[in-house]
């Protein structure tokens, strides 16, 4: 058929082997309802061999169609690639289905966005026009590179809404604190039983775990802890989650936990993923996997939802319908009083709960008081200044009074106690005791290999430490962080009977506050 342009279309379908539209007959001109009738657009998701997004311009009774494996950019200042494919029929703008297995594209097809189009200019190696979809609005420009190379540009200056996915964006934090109660806004302060339904307040769990946001962008996840480092090769069967989603580009709340060998949430049972990369985080993601908690939702596809309440940004977040096998949007409670779910974290072995204002923003990098974590333990993180090595043994196994008299760290050095430290409102490191329990041998190690490096001449505490323990001390820089459980502050301000729980990878030093 001379100048038919669906020919290759055609050439690569069998009507009766794929549920696509396939039409017999060349393609001639659409049937306008009206002289000013625009001509349609859309973008279908299409989960073939790889993930990538099908971009379809109508346009002389075909869709003119490339393929971006980034999806449509929401960035000015970052372009896409994008591969000119065959012209399709305009009849494929409605298919959403799945192609079978040994068919070309076999694979799910779905509506990603639909609307209209005002053309600016086109030819045979430029394409602007104007998009009004649901999702996707504004003035985008496809331009050939070089070649069959193409790449698709979202021009400056438009949609005042318009917002690229953040990428040194810090969560926001809670301030600790008894339950609100109240009714409205539920401003009050109270016993746990007041919060509940129409208080406007939710409740939701309070994992132990590690604070990560994860950037999703064109088929791809990036992990960040809550002080900016690079976690996504630490946990790879994390990153299969960007291949799940129907959006582009999102930017997710939450945190990584792993379980322990009885089944419960574990800060201890994630210290052996901490740093790891290549084959090691992979031989770990099978043997002790993480999982991947999502309870906000930052960014969707080119807009903020920063400003939105939070109970719109969940409403947003859970018709996402993020689970699998490593990811899940854990529950929100607005219409349960918080001593239940209190109860119910307690049953399930949980630090306690986070009770969030229903009508409150996402303030990034800071400490709400719209948010209140009720702890069902007693938690702190604290700042290493110095460590002592562990009491030596006699040949019997008994314990000997002292400490072993070591200046040098060396390979027989074993750490016995941390001297911790937590930072005033000057800035100054004040000593809040030392943590001697709670160790495994893993965190001895860790810890020594650690801290052997940071080693400096002098105290870095502005209080003093106990004289025995600064005898034999080891300082080190303030730079690493710990977190302990303990039984009260002393009227001294030291941790009573504090135990290890681990490492803080993902927080700052200069970020520690006391916490109770």
């Amino acid at each position: 058929m001379p100048g038919d342009r669906l020919r290759e279309y055609r050439a690569k379908r069998d009507a009766a082997r794929t549920p696509e539209p396939v039409p017999r007959a060349a393609p001639g001109k659409r049937a306008r309802s009206g002289k000013n009738r625009q001509p349609i657009f859309v973008v279908q998701e299409h989960r073939a061999t790889a993930l990538h997004w099908d971009f379809r311009l109508e346009h002389d009774g075909v869709l003119v169609s490339w393929a971006l494996p980034k999806g449509v950019p929401t960035d000015p200042r970052r372009n896409h690639r994008a591969v000119r494919t065959e012209d399709h029929p305009v009849e494929y703008a409605d298919f959403t289905g799945r192609i079978p297995a040994g068919e070309y594209g076999a694979g799910t097809v779905a509506t990603y966005d639909r609307g209209t189009y005002t053309p600016e200019k086109w030819t045979d190696d430029e394409v602007k026009v104007e998009l009004a979809g649901e999702r996707l609005s504004g003035r985008y420009t496809l331009f050939r590179t070089g070649g069959a190379d193409w790449m698709i540009h979202r021009e400056k200056g438009q949609d005042s809404d318009f917002a690229a996915v953040p990428d040194d964006l810090r969560p926001m934090l809670a301030i600790p604190g008894t339950a609100p109660t109240g009714t409205g806004t539920g401003t009050g302060i109270g016993g746990p039983a007041g919060i509940g339904a129409g208080t406007g307040w939710a409740t939701e769990f309070k994992w132990d775990g590690i604070r990560a946001l994860c950037r999703i962008e064109g088929g791809r996840a990036r992990l960040r802890s809550r002080n900016g480092n690079d976690l996504t090769d630490t946990y790879p069967e994390i990153k299969a989650l960007a291949k799940t989603v129907s959006s582009a580009h999102l930017l997710l709340d939450g945190e990584i936990i792993a379980l322990d060998d009885a089944g419960k949430v574990s800060f201890g049972a994630l210290q052996t993923r901490f740093g790891t990369r290549g084959s090691e985080a992979v031989r770990l993601s099978r043997t002790n996997p993480a999982s991947y908690l999502i309870f906000d939702l930052l960014h969707l596809d080119g807009r903020s939802t920063l400003d939105l309440p939070y109970k719109d940004r969940r409403e947003l977040l859970e018709s996402l319908e993020l689970s699998g096998p490593h990811w899940q949007t854990p529950p929100t409670f607005p219409d349960t009083p918080v001593a239940d779910v209190l109860a119910a974290a307690r049953a399930a072995g949980l630090e306690g709960v986070v009770a969030k204002r229903l009508d409150s923003s996402y303030q990034p990098g800071t400490r709400s008081p719209a948010w209140r974590k009720i702890k069902l333990t007693d938690s702190q993180s604290a700042v290493i200044g110095g460590f002592t090595p562990l009491k030596s043994q006699d040949a019997a196994g008994r314990r000997t009074r002292g400490y072993q008299q070591q200046t040098q760290i060396g390979r027989q050095t074993q750490i016995g106690a941390l001297l911790l430290g937590v930072p005033d409102d000057a800035g100054r490191l004040r000593y809040v005791g030392k943590v001697g329990s709670g160790f495994t041998e893993h965190d001895r190690r860790v810890l020594l290999e650690a801290l052997a490096e940071l080693a400096v001449p002098d105290s870095p505490f502005a209080t003093a430490v106990d004289v025995v323990d600064a005898r034999v001390a080891t300082w080190v820089e303030p730079v690493v962080v710990a977190e302990v459980t303990f039984g009260e502050w002393t009227s001294k301000g030291r941790l009573r009977h504090p135990v290890f729980k681990g490492i803080r990878p993902d927080k700052d030093a200069a970020e520690v506050v006391r916490e109770s």
